[in-house]
């Protein structure tokens, strides 16, 4: 048994984002450091909401540098991009980047003719985890190379249909707004049901029956849910409110799978007050969540409110959830009624249970700079500067001794009282211009033990230096990047600097591994 020669016992604590020592421009002239490979695509994926635009590059630039990043790598380093990509879409729960890059996985590999590390039909399998994803990848492959596709892609996309295919899931996702329908799917890669699962085969039948002859297609009697959406579409449209409002409503809806969605269409009128609370014991939480501002504009009762506010916020629905803390943010910020604040509040905090209790003193710096204004995604209407702001807090709560500064142009401290409210905090910051990192660190930094900067590391040609230079060699300086631009700030990798990326609080646990003197390991090899 080794007792000192262990992991504990390596040289020096290091981040595995590493810097190449190439020096570049940020995209606002200041000088910045060139990552490697594995660096760049790590913060590109984790902060790349695909095809979407950033404020200094397009989304389909963005998109380009990432498929040649997956595409180097895969034929390059099979094994980390592997994992990466299974990461993305597992305890990452990033679903586009993850499908892209699997996608861009197997073409790379397949040109080159790689056939070391994991197998194409494994790294497809590995992310796809929800049932609409086997059509995502099938549409993206032929988008973008067309309709040939290789056998590779076809047995991953079949061993997942295997996996994801239900009752519940044809419903839901098998919609004439899909170009990709089940019965696609199924034709296109020759998914044979699952043995041990004697109802696959009568299901996928029938989602080819569906598909193709949709007058005639009868549900397997051995789906009990098709059997009581079928029976449920059979009543006359004008019966169909009067089986909502019923005394078994609620449970009819609930055994028929069917959605909030498709409860709109069926009733071929408004979601008034009693199709809300009849649908809503049946709904998730995320769906809850969005719909809020719905229930307040048909007048759910204060009594199934109660009930919503109570689900929503509750940690276990929230951790199985796997949203970003933002997601609730963004419901606060649009939510007409003061009765779902603090539901929204308690599960944001929830959501951020895995940020760390640092010990000692910390300086927590915040961008609130013009390039952070922009929109997560073209479908947010959140911004990176209340995302950062959201991150930056919820350390500066959970730590010991924290200075909260928000910077742009200017900076400034940010006062806040402990067990406060994240919400409550984040409305003390503001829009501060131009980005002065390096002006921030110097001004605020007074001896504490550790920095972390929340920021997309771009700041402005006349303000030239290293921000982590401002700061003694020996205090770990960590910052956390939500863009994924190609060049960082500062250094990372070397001694006590380290750069994490993206919106998840994964990378916040690394903090404390490395001040524990261990090394710090890609999340999918720790």
């Amino acid at each position: 048994m080794a007792r000192f020669n262990t992991r504990a016992a390596e040289l020096r604590p290091t981040s595995r984002v590493t810097s190449t020592g190439r020096v570049l421009r940020t995209y606002e002239g200041g000088r910045g450091r060139e990552r490697d490979a594995r660096s760049e695509l790590f913060l590109l994926a984790v902060a790349n909401f695909v095809t979407q635009q950033t404020f200094y590059e397009t989304g389909a630039d963005r998109d380009d540098r990432f498929a040649r990043l997956v595409g180097e790598l895969a034929v390059t380093d099979s094994t980390w991009t592997a994992g990466l990509l299974g990461w993305l879409r597992g305890e990452g729960n990033l679903r586009t980047a993850a499908v892209v890059g699997a996608a861009e996985y197997v073409k790379a590999r397949l040109d080159a003719g790689a056939t070391d590390g994991p197998s194409n039909r494994q790294v497809v399998d590995s992310v796809l985890r929800r049932p609409d994803e086997p059509g995502e990848l099938l549409a993206y492959w032929t988008a973008t190379y067309g309709r040939n596709v290789p056998k590779p892609v076809k047995r991953g996309i079949a061993d997942a249909v295997r996996r994801l295919y239900s009752g519940k899931s044809l419903l839901k996702y098998d919609t004439a707004s899909r170009g990709y329908r089940f019965g696609d799917i199924l034709n296109l890669v020759h998914a044979a049901p699952d043995p041990a699962k004697p109802w696959q085969g009568e299901l996928f039948q029938y989602a080819l029956d569906r598909r193709h002859n949709p007058d005639t297609a009868v549900p397997p009697a051995s789906s009990r849910t098709l059997v009581a959406h079928r029976e449920l579409m059979a009543v006359p449209v004008a019966q169909r409110r009067a089986v909502v409002t019923s005394a078994d409503g609620a449970e009819r809806l609930a055994a028929a799978g069917m959605t909030w969605e498709a409860l709109a269409g069926w009733l071929q009128g408004p979601m008034d007050k009693e199709a809300w609370e009849a649908v809503i014991p049946s709904m998730g939480a995320m769906a809850l969540v969005r719909n809020l501002r719905n229930f307040d504009e048909a007048g759910v009762s204060d009594e199934v409110a109660a009930r919503v506010a109570a689900r929503i916020s509750d940690p276990a629905e929230v951790a199985r959830s796997r949203q970003f803390p933002f997601r609730y943010l963004a419901a606060y910020q649009h939510a007409p009624s003061l009765r779902w604040a603090y539901p929204l509040e308690q599960a944001l905090g929830h959501s951020l249970a895995n940020v760390p209790a640092l010990p000692g003193r910390t300086l927590v710096l915040v961008d609130r700079s013009g390039s952070m204004w922009g929109p997560l995604s073209d479908r947010s209407k959140l911004n990176r500067a209340d995302a950062a702001a959201i991150f930056g807090t919820a350390l500066a709560l959970r730590a010991k001794d924290a200075d909260l500064v928000e910077f742009g142009t200017t900076s400034r401290r940010l006062t806040f009282g402990k067990g406060e409210s994240v919400l409550k905090i984040l409305g003390r910051f503001g829009d501060l211009g131009g980005t002065d990192t390096t002006s921030a660190v110097r001004a605020h930094y007074r001896g504490q033990d550790r920095v972390l900067i929340v920021t997309d590391e771009q700041y402005a040609y006349n303000h030239h230096g290293d921000p982590t230079q401002q700061v003694p060699a020996d205090v770990p300086v960590y910052t956390w990047n939500l863009a994924g631009y190609r060049a960082g700030h500062g250094p990372s990798g070397n001694g006590n600097r380290h750069t994490f990326g993206g919106l998840t609080d994964t990378a916040f646990r690394m903090v404390p591994l490395i001040e524990q003197e261990n090394s710090g390991h890609w999340p999918w090899l720790e």
